[in-house]
């Protein structure tokens, strides 16, 4: 059944340690090309797959409120770093989808190489049953065209999913995959990060309020 774009939710999860304008980037472009109401931040508390972060949830969170206070389609949403354990994003559409009923479609936003590694993800196929996915892509990535570039597991499962424009996602309340084309910019926490451990400047790379707490709060210096 058709829906009204006004009812799309966007999820964006991520360590954000820090969060920086290739994030803020994303999110804009995401909502502006889907026609979100709005994009909900979603730091991880504890990821699975990946290193655990260096700043605290506390910390994390605090940048990300300060990052995108001033965009009304921004928000943050604590609830993975305040849920103890490991942090699953199934579990957060789970609880999303029981807060909000069924009126309301989630657009669940990674990268083309967080997709790639999907059927790593604990209860992988049940995100589908949850939300759309939006795979956020420079313009022309092979995943727009080639779909043999994903492991055969994931490629199977996937291959009636896939639809071409953003307009097509309110055909189905969830289980459908779009590759959003996005100004991916060429930043990473990572090198923030290492910036700020041997006092090179980091200016320009993510906004001046976030890094203002940074340098307040003493993180990524080896101080805190």
């Amino acid at each position: 059944m058709s829906k009204s774009k006004a009812s799309f939710i966007g999820i964006f999860g991520g360590t954000f340690d820090p969060i920086h304008y290739g994030h803020l980037r994303i999110a804009e472009e995401v909502v502006e090309t889907i026609g979100l109401r709005e994009m909900r931040f979603t730091p991880a508390g504890i990821p699975r797959l990946r290193y655990a972060p260096i700043a605290s949830p506390q910390h994390r969170a605090a940048m990300i409120h300060t990052a995108i206070q001033n965009n009304p389609r921004f928000v943050l949403d604590e609830r993975e770093t305040r849920r103890p354990g490991i942090s699953y994003s199934v579990e957060s559409l789970r609880e999303l989808r029981q807060e909000m009923g069924e009126n309301i479609t989630l657009c669940f936003v990674m990268g083309a190489d967080a997709f790639m590694k999907l059927a790593e993800w604990h209860s992988w196929r049940e995100l589908f049953r949850l939300c759309h996915i939006i795979i956020a892509a420079r313009p022309g990535h092979a995943l727009a065209t080639n779909h043999d570039v994903l492991p055969q597991e994931l490629r199977e499962e996937c291959t009636q999913r896939w639809v071409s424009s953003a307009g097509s996602l309110e055909c189905a309340s969830n289980g459908l995959i779009f590759v959003a084309p996005t100004t991916l910019l060429d930043i990473s926490a990572t090198a923030i990060r290492a910036g700020i451990t041997t006092r090179s400047s980091v200016r320009y790379l993510l906004p001046d309020a976030v890094l203002d707490y940074i340098e307040t709060n003493h993180l990524y210096s080896g101080e805190e």
